[in-house]
């Protein structure tokens, strides 16, 4: 198994709306109810990862400690400045257990 950036095929500084958007289009092809019968047990088991890697990487402080214990460092601090401001200016409206990648 590759990093869980590589499971959703984004680079390490990937935004919140990368991440978003990569598990939305994985999902679509790979959920086991859209594939064909013979392969609902692989792809229910890629989907599950693809899951896990989004869940991971959506929320800023599980994706911190992923980086911390596969890279050894934190994602430089000019990136998580940035997360921080899309954070703030996009997400009016939105409930964290509704979207929790804002």
């Amino acid at each position: 198994m590759g990093s869980l950036y590589e499971v959703l095929g984004i680079s390490t500084g990937a935004s919140c709306l990368e991440i978003k958007t990569a598990y939305r289009k994985l999902a679509r092809t790979c959920h086991p109810d859209v594939v064909a019968i013979n392969q609902k047990e692989s792809s229910a088991n890629q989907f599950m990862m693809i899951h896990l890697a989004y869940s991971t990487l959506s929320d800023p402080n599980k994706r911190a400690q992923y980086d911390i214990e596969i890279y050894g460092h934190r994602r430089p601090t000019s990136v998580i400045s940035m997360s921080a401001r899309n954070k703030t200016s996009s997400r009016a409206g939105r409930r964290w257990e509704t979207d929790q990648c804002w």
